[in-house]
């Protein structure tokens, strides 16, 4: 099953951040930015949900609790990649020092920010591997201007030149076309463990 959405705007903190003696403080700050604080279970630290952003959770069997989760991650990002790249993005797999929600499962712009992040939540039979994507220049700068803040209250190193967009990398800039992208790439595929 697959979802695509565009989040409104918010920003949605990880477990990490909760446990952050600056987390309170993170959390006014967003909201006085103009984003309420969501504290979500997917993922490591937060991300700046503008309304413009795309967002996408697809749900997979799975046989077992560990079964294939590096696989997972690795067609997710290697199919987004291609995709991307399909649409006239110079994208790559990876991420730039000081990102937002830090992690090895990221596409950024060659040589540029971070433009998507993959998460992924395993149960006993199913995973959630969920992801967000920065489409356009605009929701570059609002991410900025709220993640600059709420990382400096959580202790946490971040450069907002980390942060790219699907548009610097010379694709769309358009939230609708990146998200039927998205779709078309990820509901084509079998998912299941002996499928891969």
């Amino acid at each position: 099953m697959l979802r695509i959405w565009r989040p409104v705007r918010q920003v949605t903190f990880g477990r990490r951040d909760a446990r952050s003696d600056g987390f309170e403080t993170a959390k006014r700050l967003a909201h006085q930015k103009g984003f309420p604080p969501v504290e979500r279970r997917v993922g490591g630290r937060a991300v700046a949900h503008t309304g413009g952003t795309v967002a996408f959770a697809l749900a997979v069997p799975t046989t077992g609790i560990r079964t294939d989760i590096t696989d997972r991650y690795d067609r997710v990002v290697q199919l987004l990649t291609t995709t991307f790249r399909d649409l006239g993005a110079a994208v790559k797999r990876g991420e730039p020092p000081n990102a937002y929600c830090p992690g090895s499962h990221s596409i950024r712009v060659v040589d540029g920010g971070k433009v998507a992040g993959i998460a992924q939540r395993v149960r006993r039979d199913a995973a959630l591997v969920s992801g967000c994507l920065t489409v356009c220049r605009r929701d570059v700068a609002a991410t900025v201007d709220v993640l600059d803040p709420v990382y400096d209250a959580l202790g946490v190193a971040f450069d907002p030149g980390a942060v790219g967009c699907l548009a610097d990398a010379g694709g769309p800039s358009s939230p609708g076309r990146a998200a039927a992208a998205i779709e078309a790439a990820l509901s084509t595929e079998p998912w299941h463990d002996s499928d891969q």
